[in-house]
């Protein structure tokens, strides 16, 4: 047990068996009444991010998270197969501890897995990834009516919208947090 002087940004807590990674904290000491912490609060398995404020010194339970690079080798049905570089161990990760990174992950690709107690809690992609459009409409030269853009698919599976000058076969860089088109990509 440690306490909440102890918390900084990153840092992992188990609050009533729920584990919580610290994404912004702030001692505060105010002129009258007692210093506290201030947290901003995410869920490792669910995303919700909340706001907590403990008491200085107040017990808080810290939670180990093994970080690690692996990279991903195939789905086999139920569960998504990553491997260590370094050991080549296998481990299966669950579809809801994947959630929407199956939409910007090919095989061989490499991700970050945080386990607790040999379990795999999250998953963290790079910031951006290249894919290919494997569908997309012609656009047509001067029709602006759709704000500049149009649907197109990438070869995972996700639709995004792109520019309308894009084509088929164009490799494209998108933005793995909020799926937004970031530009073309030439080989």
């Amino acid at each position: 047990m440690a306490t909440s002087n102890d918390i900084k940004n990153g840092s992992v807590l188990n609050l009533d068996g729920n584990l919580w990674s610290v994404i912004e904290f702030q001692h505060v000491k105010p002129g009258k009444g007692g210093a506290f912490v201030r947290t901003k609060l995410k869920n490792v398995l669910t995303g919700k991010v909340v706001d907590k404020t403990f008491n200085a010194g107040a017990k808080v339970e810290f939670e180990t998270v093994d970080r690690r690079d692996m990279q991903y080798l195939y789905f086999d049905g139920t569960s998504y197969i990553f491997m260590d570089p370094q050991s080549f161990d296998q481990i299966p990760v669950s579809a809801a501890v994947m959630g929407d990174a199956t939409d910007f992950l090919l095989e061989n690709e490499s991700a970050v897995i945080g386990s607790n107690n040999g379990n795999p809690i999250f998953l963290e992609l790079p910031a951006s990834v290249v894919l290919e459009v494997t569908y997309t409409e012609p656009g047509l030269q001067g029709d602006r009516s759709s704000g500049g853009t149009k649907p197109a698919t990438l070869e995972t599976g996700k639709e995004i919208q792109v520019p309308l000058f894009l084509e088929q076969g164009t490799k494209v860089k998108v933005n793995t947090s909020t799926g937004e088109y970031l530009g073309r990509v030439n080989d």
